[in-house]
């Protein structure tokens, strides 16, 4: 008999309340298009034949509104609707909690309002998680990039080559991630990403290059870019 595959989770946090895009509905139920943001981006792993189940971490009042969405939208691999916290450490850890892994799966977190990650991305991310443990997307900024202490003149430009701006996925072996979440416990250390948690570990997560679309939709010049984006990708599959 084959052996089976470990699985591939992937984990979507989407709880946070987006006030920076000025909006009175919560941004990750912003339309993009057609539909909400958060509907565009749990297709993207929909349509990602590596990905196995899928996690969504919502605010606890919209915990139904979601559901409803991914009824609507048949958004099959979504295994459980759970609700997030005031951080997206405690909303990843929440989803983390309620799935049922082996040491050998694979786990994904990307976040709920990056719509434009392509299956291709994912796949990559997980190909490389299978080998190394832990990889992360990430791009190289494209501007000159200059440190200031105060913000009244500039003190030092900075070598853009050793420089990398964070996306999503970011991709680890289960037993990774949990031990992770038990040494941020005992310190109460909080990272903005999980990539910070593994390296506290002494792990070098692997860099894959993403991409420029692979945005993160915050404010509302992001919107805008957004529909762009989107309108491009429609014309390259038609």
């Amino acid at each position: 008999m084959a052996k089976s595959r470990p699985k591939v989770y992937a984990i979507i946090p989407a709880a946070g309340s987006g006030t920076r895009l000025g909006s009175p509905v919560k941004k990750q139920f912003v339309h993009l298009g057609d539909r909400p943001l958060l509907v565009h981006t749990v297709q993207r792993f929909e349509e990602c034949a590596e990905v196995d189940e899928i996690v969504i971490a919502v605010p606890e009042e919209t915990l139904a509104e979601t559901k409803s969405l991914i009824s609507r939208y048949r958004l099959h691999k979504v295994s459980k609707i759970v609700t997030g916290a005031e951080r997206r450490q405690g909303s990843v850890e929440n989803a983390f909690r309620r799935i049922r892994t082996k040491a050998s799966d694979i786990v994904l977190v990307h976040d709920g309002v990056r719509p434009f990650i392509e299956p291709a991305k994912i796949r990559e991310v997980v190909n490389v998680c299978r080998e190394f443990d832990a990889a992360a997307l990430a791009v190289q900024p494209k501007e000159t990039v200059r440190r200031s202490n105060g913000g009244s003149h500039f003190e030092q430009t900075i070598d853009r080559a050793a420089l990398w701006l964070m996306q999503t996925p970011q991709g680890f072996r289960a037993s990774i991630l949990k031990r992770a979440f038990m040494a941020a416990h005992a310190s109460r250390y909080h990272a903005t990403d999980e990539v910070a948690l593994v390296e506290r570990l002494g792990i070098k997560p692997r860099i894959i290059i993403g991409s420029y679309d692979n945005i993160k939709i915050t404010t509302p010049e992001d919107l805008e870019l957004g529909s762009l984006i989107l309108e491009r990708w429609k014309s390259q599959r038609t």
